[in-house]
């Protein structure tokens, strides 16, 4: 198998598609743990519509979301999407870990070694691994290259790692490939995970991908070849 294409030429192409890309402002891990829970299967302008509705309206401290009324959490709820009344229990849910195991100030955590601060963010709901690996990157505290499934299928079919048998060891494998190739920096692996996962979501998408469109194509595994990646 060849090895795959440099990764920064192919980021630059995709900000020259794209524009930069910018990540939403968030303050601390908490919020970013309510920004990842607030809606459900929603795009980004909904996503954002519902977290300035729960700062507007509640707040974002964990005690001010416990104290909230349930009409006011379903308000926001209703705003990200499907299954509102999962994810008022999930915002209560959140506040109460944070208050019970942080004493409402979660920030401390991304100071810890990394593997226990991956266990404590963990613990909340909606957050997996890699989940947590976003929160240390873009808080500016870990250079880890954080993936979500948009940008991991693209790089997989970039030639980037090995598909296997469950995510989380197709996860590894291209995450390690494709950090080999990148500065060892939050800003750097930051704009790469933003500008993968928007080509994953408009070109590189899981059904239909658009290779007549793309700008990597001439270095795609897949464009070349096209082959089933989950």
């Amino acid at each position: 198998m060849p090895l795959p294409a440099d990764l920064p030429p192919l980021l630059d192409a995709l900000e020259a598609r794209y524009g930069p890309q910018t990540p939403p402002r968030l303050d601390g891990p908490l919020e970013q743990i309510l920004w990842e829970n607030v809606g459900y299967l929603v795009d980004d302008e909904r996503r954002r519509e519902a977290f300035a509705a729960l700062k507007r309206k509640v707040g974002t401290d964990a005690a001010d979301i416990l104290a909230a009324s349930d009409a006011v959490l379903r308000e926001v709820a209703d705003l990200g999407g499907m299954l509102p009344e999962a994810r008022v229990a999930k915002l209560r849910r959140i506040s109460g870990i944070a208050l019970k195991r942080f004493g409402g100030d979660v920030g401390p955590v991304l100071g810890e070694p990394v593997p226990r601060a991956k266990a404590a963010l963990t613990a909340f709901p909606g957050i997996g691994e890699p989940g947590a690996e976003k929160i240390l990157l873009f808080s500016g505290t870990r250079p880890l290259l954080a993936l979500e499934s948009n940008g991991l299928r693209a790089l997989l079919r970039l030639g980037y790692g090995d598909e296997r048998k469950s995510y989380a060891a197709t996860y590894r494998s291209v995450q390690a490939a494709a950090e080999a190739g990148l500065p060892e920096t939050c800003p750097a692996r930051v704009r790469a995970h933003l500008l993968l996962r928007r080509h994953g979501q408009e070109l590189c998408r899981r059904s239909r991908p658009r290779c007549d469109l793309c700008p990597l194509a001439a270095s795609c595994d897949h464009a070349r070849g096209p082959r089933p990646v989950r």
